[in-house]
């Protein structure tokens, strides 16, 4: 299975702008540029995609895990956050941290933190990074 996404960029770092599409037309023609990346601004940046990709697909894979289990979650809540720091003369992603809140009636607390961590070691998206990866995992009543 492969996905598609394209980016086009027209100018310099600080005062050129892009737009990114997906084959889905989900982000069509969604614009970016130096100021959503590293200031405020409208728009996207990729750290902000990386985070939804991560978040998606912990959440898909904790869904897999409690499925197999025989436990299905009310709601699993996730929140990504990827660090983007200063690396020498250029920048890196340093860092992603995932906070998660779920509702899984049956779970007992060591389910809970065994399955998050499989999820957490596991997604797809959590493969690819080499970064170091966080997760604050709380489960609710």
């Amino acid at each position: 299975m492969d996905r598609t996404a394209k980016a086009q960029w027209k100018g310099d770092l600080k005062s050129g702008a892009g737009t990114i599409s997906t084959a889905s037309n989900v982000l069509n023609g969604t614009p970016y540029s130096f100021k959503t990346r590293f200031e405020q601004g409208t728009g996207t940046n990729p750290e902000e995609l990386l985070a939804a990709a991560h978040a998606g697909c912990f959440s898909m894979a904790l869904s897999l895990i409690l499925q197999n289990d025989g436990l299905t979650a009310d709601s699993i809540d996730t929140t990504c956050t990827i660090s983007l720091n200063k690396d020498g003369e250029g920048f890196a992603i340093t860092h992603s941290h995932l906070a998660l809140r779920a509702k899984i009636p049956g779970a007992t607390q060591e389910a809970f933190i065994r399955a998050t961590n499989a999820a957490k070691e596991n997604c797809p998206v959590s493969k690819l990074y080499d970064t170091e990866i966080t997760l604050d995992a709380q489960l609710e009543p």
